[in-house]
């Protein structure tokens, strides 16, 4: 398994999925909202102006990196195959 792809599309996942939250939050009632869950995990991040969108989404897309970085090469330590 490959790093950097893994961590393109981790991150791409993470902040795809933090923008469609916010613009859910935008759209519906306060009592539907996911700010809550959001706000203690990227700090800086505070329901909803500009700037505060966009440092989620970069802290969201790093969020990503750092899970391919740990990931991929445990999960290549752990899928070695002995040579035949």
């Amino acid at each position: 398994m490959r790093i950097i792809p893994v961590g393109n599309a981790l991150s791409l996942f993470l902040a795809f999925t933090f923008t469609i939250c916010i613009v859910w939050g935008l759209l519906t009632p306060a009592s539907m909202h996911m700010h809550g869950a959001w706000e203690p995990l990227l700090p800086g991040f505070h329901f909803i102006s500009l700037p505060s969108f966009l440092i989620g989404l970069i802290e969201t897309y790093l969020y990503g990196w750092y899970a391919a970085i740990v990931f991929v090469p445990l999960y290549n330590l752990f899928n070695k195959t002995k040579a035949a």
